[in-house]
């Protein structure tokens, strides 16, 4: 099949939905579809620095440069010009894709210049979960244009009633097929060397995303803990200011799929201590499927990851964050039951089940659009 994917956001940079529209496009790939992503990208050139290797034979296609705005509590990059929209559109018909599959339909860009005037059929995934007032206000504006989206789904009930309360007219026609994970590709990883318990923290440094509580429940941990911080963001120098003297923090940085793949092995234990905004969690679900233990704040995207896989606390509560933490790394047989639950729970996200699934629903609309 030929399937085009969009993503409103820069794929050259981390992020949850960029890391689900890569993880589908070689799913897809694998299988033998034809496939093309067409996103915002860093860099010169048609893929910025994006490697062909990362998408392991589907094509990706550049259509602007990503610049960050604030969405819902975090820093999106973006490429809501004119110049980028007019570029999905003609990429889209120099491709001729059967179906095309935008993600976050209505995010101004790529995503918003695919739907309104992309060929169809059209499939739209949501994954925000929260709406305040500006995105309520502007998803009734940009509403009118889900008349042609032809399948619709939210990756969580969360997900879906974002949707829903800014787009009414989505209402009781959107269904739910959750993030994936590529378990194989967690699994057959060389986990990274240590030499000390260690944690890892994997995120953006941002407040919502908890790094804080955690490296105030660090401190409350024994001197032999040693913790991984990976990535960066808006808080990343203020956190260096308060915890940069504590020699067992290593900040990382941005680093590349692979050693964050064997970091996530590596870890004894697998942090993510968010205070909201969640809507799943595939991060827990990649950490389970590197064989690491997970403790997470008690939220309903992170429960609906997780399950029973992972240990639950109260969202931004440092002291039962290293309680926990701590029982995790002190007791063994804890730890191994749930690396086993992790592993179990991973599997049911497999990214390869997943675009079975959306897959069934292009194969619909394909012949839908023929026979019409």
């Amino acid at each position: 099949m030929r399937i085009a994917i969009v993503c409103p956001y820069s794929c050259t940079m981390p992020g949850g939905v960029q890391s689900q529209v890569l993880g589908l496009a070689r799913a897809l790939r694998s299988r033998g579809d034809d496939v093309a992503v067409l996103a915002p990208a860093e860099g010169t050139g048609m893929t910025g620095r994006l490697e062909a290797a990362a998408l392991d034979g589907a094509v990706f296609i550049k259509v602007g440069d990503g610049t960050a705005v604030s969405v819902n509590g975090s820093r999106a990059p973006v490429s809501p010009w004119p110049a980028t929209m007019w570029r999905t559109v003609s990429a889209l018909h120099d491709f001729a894709p059967e179906v095309v599959h935008v993600h976050e339909p209505f995010v101004p860009g790529p995503s918003l210049a695919a739907v309104v005037t992309g060929p169809r059929p059209i499939v739209g995934t949501f994954h925000r979960s929260g709406a305040d007032l500006a995105y309520r206000a502007y998803g009734h504006v940009v509403g009118a244009w889900s008349r042609r989206l032809d399948a619709a789904f939210a990756v969580s009930e969360e997900a879906s009633a974002t949707a829903q309360a800014c787009v009414g007219r989505l209402s009781s026609r959107v269904g739910i097929i959750p993030n994936g994970v590529e378990v194989q590709r967690f699994a057959s990883v060389d986990p990274w060397p240590t030499s000390a318990p260690t944690i890892a923290f994997v995120g953006r440094h941002e407040a919502r995303k908890g790094l804080g509580v955690l490296l105030d429940a660090f401190g409350l941990l024994p001197e032999s803990t040693h913790l991984w911080v990976l990535g960066d963001g808006p808080e990343t120098e203020r956190l260096r200011g308060r915890f940069g003297s504590d020699s067992r923090i290593e900040w990382l940085g941005s680093v590349d799929d692979d050693e964050r793949a064997a970091r996530l092995a590596g870890a004894d234990v697998f942090v993510a201590p968010s205070l909201g905004g969640e809507s799943f969690g595939v991060v827990l679900l990649e950490a389970m499927a590197a064989g690491t233990a997970v403790v997470a704040s008690d939220l309903p995207g992170y429960q609906l990851a997780a399950g029973r896989a992972a240990r639950f606390v109260p969202v931004g509560d440092r002291v039962a964050l290293a309680e926990a933490v701590s029982a995790v790394l002190l007791d063994d047989a804890e730890r191994e039951a749930l690396r086993d639950r992790g592993r179990q729970r991973a599997s049911e996200f497999d990214m390869r089940a997943i675009a079975e699934l959306y897959r069934d629903t292009y194969i619909r609309l394909g012949r839908t659009a023929r026979s019409g």
